[in-house]
């Protein structure tokens, strides 16, 4: 949530233009952490094994290490400037030079856990680890303890959708994640798929249209439920979602400057973690947790061995300025005290004819809900298997800029030829989102780890011959 002391106009200059990072970096940039409260409420209502045990192995691999991959140790050393600047009272992280292998030990970050798992959720939002990630910030940032004594955790109900043999389960506002999905399912329903091949010219073109839609109303209906009348039911409305793509022409793009949000009768707005999860019972869950880009603020709270978000930038500092992500806003989700800011988390579990079938989610900023929809797609229209699926070649548009980023392995000079010609843009791009899906069909657990991060497929699991 934003804190207390945050307003609207809280990034902008004398002028009203955006002041550049200061929704991204530093004590202000930082929103009122939620995670702790989060695991503490999840367990209560779902938990079986005791806290002590959950956090035990989490605290016994930061006091003892472990070794750091390849690609954490190019970040670590792509952000130490960083790093240094907004942490002059600690080193967290700070070395001259990280290398694969290298052993990563946290030993306040221990000292952190334990005192939660000792002293309960309190200990975070009231008590000494409180004080100090306050004493951290209080110089340059507007949080308070009063921020985090108030915090409190909201249980919604998800986002559903049925097509077919298959129901969507997502996640609601304030993420946007779930609304998207359903009306990129039900946008493409009004075509024929059956005869476009997967990732070609007519399919990309095809996607890129509905997706321009979708994110156009994103940006203008979506934010906080608790603050703004989200038109929930009209968005998720079938007909409403026909009506919009019944403009669009499968041989020319239309400019994004063209489209615009949809209108109804009663119109009133990548430091991302995802995981996948089935246990040997049955329960799926489908876990996605941010800072919102990579290493959120930068800035660690002195001597406890964590760092804090960026959050805030998921507001729209101003309405119709875009974020880190291009992604543009309205009053919907502009900045008011104790809101929640909109995100594009999309942790998602399908159900078939009723059945487990499908646990997924990602990381990756705006590219989340099209990384989840293309494996979507993947799996049930063309019957790829999980790690297939997960790891196709992704692209992604979200109305505005005006392109449709590629990941290289899917481009080429003759793709960005004929999509130039029918009016689209192509931005090249290495990696879009990071998807970890369980694929649970006859039986079996199929699991996709995507090879775009530090993941592994191994094992395929015969629940017939568990154990």
């Amino acid at each position: 949530t934003s804190p207390l002391n945050s307003n609207t106009n809280m990034y902008l200059d004398s002028n009203g233009l955006v002041i550049d990072s200061l929704s991204t970096y530093g004590a202000m940039s930082i929103g009122v952490p939620g995670t702790i409260d989060g695991i503490f409420q999840a367990h209560r209502r779902f938990g079986s094994i005791p806290l002590d045990t959950l956090f035990n192995y989490a605290i016994q691999l930061a006091s003892h290490g472990f070794p750091i991959t390849k690609k954490q140790a190019e970040r670590f050393n792509l952000y130490q400037d960083d790093f240094a600047k907004f942490n002059t009272q600690n080193q967290y992280l700070q070395k001259l030079l990280w290398k694969e292998g290298d052993t990563l030990i946290q030993t306040d970050l221990a000292q952190t856990l334990s005192i939660i798992k000792e002293k309960g959720r309190s200990s975070f939002y009231e008590g000494e680890i409180a004080k100090s990630l306050i004493a951290t910030i209080k110089e340059n940032g507007i949080m308070t303890l009063e921020d985090l004594k108030n915090y409190q955790s909201v249980w919604r109900e998800p986002i559903t959708y049925n097509f077919g043999k298959y129901q969507l389960i997502s996640m609601p506002p304030p993420s946007s994640g779930g609304i998207a999905i359903s009306q990129l399912l039900m946008s493409l329903a009004n075509f024929n798929i059956d005869t476009i091949n997967h990732n070609s010219i007519e399919y990309i073109h095809l996607l890129s249209e509905i997706e321009k839609l979708v994110y156009a109303d994103r940006a203008t209906y979506l934010g906080d439920p608790n603050y703004y009348n989200v038109p929930l039911n009209e968005l998720t409305n079938y007909n409403y979602n026909k009506k919009r793509v019944k403009d669009i022409d499968l041989l020319q793009a239309r400019p994004s400057n063209s489209i615009s949000e949809g209108s109804f009768n009663n119109k009133e707005s990548e430091e991302t973690t995802h995981f996948s999860i089935l246990d040997q019972y049955g329960n799926a869950a489908s876990v996605t947790t941010t800072l919102n880009t990579n290493y959120g603020s930068k800035v660690f709270v002195n001597e406890r061995g964590f760092l804090l978000n960026n959050e805030m930038d998921d507001f729209s500092s101003k309405p119709g300025t875009p974020n880190t992500y291009g992604l543009i806003g309205s009053e919907a989700n502009s900045i008011e005290p104790g809101k929640r800011m909109l995100s594009s988390m999309t942790p998602t579990i399908i159900e078939k004819q009723g059945n487990l079938f499908l646990i997924l989610g990602s990381p990756g900023g705006s590219t989340i809900i099209t990384s989840v929809f293309q494996t979507i797609l993947n799996v049930i229209y063309f019957e790829m298997d999980i790690l297939s699926a997960v790891n196709a070649p992704r692209f992604h548009h979200q109305w505005k800029p005006e392109y449709i980023s590629m990941e290289t392995e899917l481009y080429s000079d003759s793709i960005n030829t004929v999509l130039n010609n029918m009016g689209h843009i192509i931005k090249k791009r290495t990696n879009i989102g990071n998807v970890n899906a369980i694929m649970f069909q006859n039986n079996s657990v199929t699991v996709g780890a995507d090879k775009r991060g530090d993941n592994k497929s191994e094992i395929i699991y015969d629940l017939n011959s568990a154990p």
